[in-house]
């Protein structure tokens, strides 16, 4: 039985809090990877306390899509006509989604839970989605990625998102992940926020 604590647990409860407090009525916010639909759900349900707003889901697998869709319609808070699906990948957004300015990109990689662990999302491509998502959000946005370095597939990626972060303009993106020091491999969450005001990087240290 997994243990629970009050404040945290995983990755996602971190995430989740984060993306509430970051959401605001009538945004527009993309789950890149929804996978079984938990966090598309989520987001929905954040979206709806804030007033209403766009969610996009996106996802390669026919099984994802479905059941997602299933999810978010046995939620009666979830107004599908607010919800659009697209079965295709991340690496490129739907040219819908680019209409709009983008409050909160979410990725959940790995492999979907219940499916073929060795369909995996892979580094190279969620590269590729991420140089994308970084023109898609509106400032004071935020791109969020829990990552999984306990396969093979997920350490690569895990390594390769690092080193591609720890690059990030720090006068244009604020960069931190959050990891669990007394779980081995354990997920990880990476947050990146768009700078949304004119403004030096903080002198850390200085008081």
């Amino acid at each position: 039985m997994r243990a629970h604590f009050p404040l945290f647990t995983t990755p996602l409860d971190l995430a989740h809090s984060f993306w509430e407090n970051l959401l605001q009525p009538q945004d527009c916010v993309i789950d890149a990877t929804c996978g079984r639909g938990k966090d598309s759900l989520t987001l929905c349900r954040f979206l709806d306390k804030k007033g209403g707003g766009t969610l996009y889901c996106l996802d390669v697998q026919p099984d994802a899509i479905e059941s997602s869709k299933k999810r978010l319609a046995e939620e009666a808070s979830c107004r599908l006509s607010k919800v659009h699906f697209f079965l295709q990948s991340h690496i490129a957004f739907p040219e819908e989604v680019l209409l709009n300015p983008i409050r909160l990109i979410v990725y959940n990689l790995g492999y979907l839970p219940g499916s073929d662990k060795s369909i995996t999302t892979d580094f190279a491509t969620t590269l590729q989605s991420l140089a994308n998502a970084q023109n898609l959000l509106t400032p004071g946005g935020v791109i969020s990625i829990t990552c999984y370095p306990g396969h093979p597939a997920g350490a690569i990626e895990k390594t390769a998102l690092m080193q591609w972060a720890s690059l990030l303009d720090p006068c244009q993106w604020s960069v931190t992940y959050t990891d669990w020091l007394n779980r081995h491999q354990s997920p990880g969450l990476l947050l990146i926020q768009k700078k949304s005001c004119r403004c030096s990087p903080p002198a850390f240290g200085a008081r």
